[in-house]
């Protein structure tokens, strides 16, 4: 450990290109923030006035922190090639607050501002069970299977976040296409695009080029956007403690959706660390995930409702070969975009169908990244654990008609839709389990969704002592049965090594 004072630099022209990948990744967030939250009815006023600045607090805060942690790296180990660690609001997480807490929200009450402080409460309330996720340390990552993590998060992926924009990608083919093409061969194929700019940015300027051009989008949308430019104060709000009244009351069926959301992002951050540790800079696990659980809930403060990460982008800015200077640019720029009203402006300026396309590729991204990092015996639990959002996406677009309108489809549709990030988790643990034929392990997650189902966490429209009778009896029939399995197996094995021994004393005499 070194005990001179390193000359650690605040910028480097590395971190240049390192903040336009940063930068882009979370405007594209806030953007689809801003064009969803606006299509689904809420005011103009609390999207730019509240959620915007909010979000933007919490991109500001764990930006700033994480340049300092990297200082604090570079001091400690006497090295100059310290990177910091990228950070914003989860995608995966963001879709999930989107449509699993805001539409729920607004769709019961009815009431736009209502429904935002239930998920500024929900927010809040995340980033809380964050921060207390951080005094574990690695044990609850120990007890989930990574391939029922990943698959449960690739449901996610597959559905609200690829399937959801893509179909936003093809409402304008000749702007959505286009792009999507450009983000493929630029990402994918590893083309460069004129004059080097990052293949995304490029994608979303020839989008909204040919949107304007082709008359898809009305040059009133120029005025409309800069009429937008203004003064956002970035001011603090009591809005998730009067949400959280919901949350504990009539609402609480949501905590169904966020405790298992929280839980995979406070692993990402810590799988996304690791990451990071394998490129050569080793940061505290816990202290990470305490500082998006804090950034989330001082975001929450100032009205925003979307929980931050780390992002797993850090090992690319690390062979880029950034420091801290680009957390920092980062932490300025999206400061300035909220207070000012940028980003307001270009979500007004640019079509959805432009920006989009990036979102489609985060999404498969997320698919491939599940079967990749897991061994291709667990390939079935993630394709099984991906299942219950497919019914949860169909289930959530039909809204209060859901029951009438897919019961003619399945009747088994809605209730595998409820509490299915529960439900994919714990099927896909059984399935990763019975795959190593661990079949006790199998068995006590089994129970767990008795459990859940019983209390109404899974299977069930709200929580409630037994909520869903039908599926808690099955699940402690599986776990009886797995139970059975287990003993079966473990005679067999007993079986297998008498014969082995008999076989070798036979062959000693």
């Amino acid at each position: 450990m070194s005990t001179k004072t390193v000359n650690y630099p605040w910028y480097k022209k590395e971190d240049t290109d390192a903040f336009f990948a940063l930068f882009q990744n979370n405007l594209a967030n806030f953007v689809i923030i801003a064009v969803t939250m606006l299509g689904l009815g809420f005011p103009a006023g609390i999207v730019f006035g509240k959620v915007i600045p909010g979000a933007a607090v919490a991109v500001m805060v764990g930006n700033l922190y994480y340049a300092y942690m990297a200082n604090r790296l570079a001091q400690k180990e006497g090295r100059t090639d310290v990177t910091a660690l990228s950070y914003g609001i989860s995608t995966p997480v963001m879709f999930v607050f989107l449509f699993g807490v805001l539409v729920p929200a607004k769709t019961l009450t009815g009431d736009p501002e209502l429904a935002w402080k239930i998920a500024v409460g929900a927010a809040f309330l995340s980033g809380l069970v964050e921060t207390l996720v951080s005094f574990t340390g690695n044990w609850v990552r120990n007890q989930l299977p990574r391939a029922a993590m990943l698959g449960a998060l690739a449901g996610v992926a597959l559905t609200f976040i690829a399937g959801e924009m893509l179909f936003n990608t093809f409402s304008i083919p000749v702007v959505g296409l286009v792009a999507l093409v450009i983000i493929i061969v630029g990402v994918v194929g590893k083309m460069s695009m004129p004059f080097n700019i990052p293949s995304s940015l490029f994608a979303v300027i020839i989008g909204t080029i040919l949107a304007f051009t082709l008359g898809y989008q009305s040059p009133k949308k120029i005025s409309e956007g800069l009429a937008n430019i203004g003064f956002y104060p970035l001011l603090p709000t009591l809005a998730a403690f009067d949400g959280m009244t919901y949350l504990f009351g009539t609402l609480i069926g949501l905590l169904a959706i966020i405790l298992p959301i929280t839980l995979y992002n406070a692993i990402e951050t810590m799988n996304n660390v690791d990451a990071m540790a394998a490129a050569g800079d080793s940061y505290d696990v816990r202290e990470c995930q305490a500082v998006d659980g804090v950034g989330t809930m001082l975001g929450a403060v100032f009205g925003g409702l979307f929980p931050t990460t780390v992002y797993i982008a850090t090992v690319g800015s690390k062979w880029m070969g950034a420091g801290r200077g680009y957390s920092i640019l980062n932490a300025i720029v999206f400061g300035v975009a909220a207070v000012t009203g940028v980003i307001a402006a270009m979500a007004a300026i640019i079509p959805l169908a432009a920006v989009a396309p990036i979102l489609v590729f985060v999404g498969i991204s997320m698919v491939a990244t599940a079967f990749q990092s897991n061994d291709k015996k667990y390939f079935p639990a993630v394709a099984i654990a991906m299942l219950p959002y497919f019914a949860n996406y169909v289930m959530t677009r039909f809204n209060n008609a859901a029951g009438e309108v897919v019961a003619g489809i399945s009747e088994g549709i809605v209730p595998l839709g409820q509490g299915a990030m529960f439900t994919a988790i714990v099927l896909g643990s059984i399935t990763v389990y019975v795959i190593d034929q661990q079949f006790r392990k199998a068995a006590v997650f089994s129970l767990v969704g008795a459990l859940l189902s019983f209390v109404g966490f899974m299977h069930a429209p709200k929580l409630a002592f037994n909520a869903s009778p039908e599926f808690a009896i099955g699940y402690m029939l599986v776990s009886v049965f797995l139970v059975y399995c287990a003993y079966q197996h473990a005679s067999s094995t007993v079986k297998a090594e008498k014969a082995i021994l008999v076989k070798q004393q036979h062959i000693a005499s």
